[in-house]
């Protein structure tokens, strides 16, 4: 299963909701950068991303996005090709 990491805040119910779809997937170990805590974490995610939301989320080395994207992956069938690469 490739990496997952998931830029987060404390507060966040899509960050939660994202967490959740992927644990319902098998997904054990997520990377969580928290955001909020770190300032420079948020320049980076911003310069990496083109986004300022949470969660923003990468899948190996491919960028999901946010939780609604996250959400159309799996209703599309195309979520579990991409955790099983």
């Amino acid at each position: 299963m490739p990496k997952v990491l998931m830029y987060a805040t404390g507060v966040c119910p899509y960050c939660v909701r994202a967490e959740m779809l992927l644990k319902s997937k098998g997904v054990t170990d997520i990377e969580k950068i928290r955001v909020d805590l770190d300032p420079q974490q948020r320049e980076e995610m911003m310069q990496k991303t083109g986004r300022r939301t949470v969660p923003q989320i990468y899948i190996g080395g491919t960028h999901v996005g946010g939780y609604a994207e996250l959400a159309a992956l799996d209703r599309s069938g195309k979520l579990d090709p991409l955790l099983a690469a």
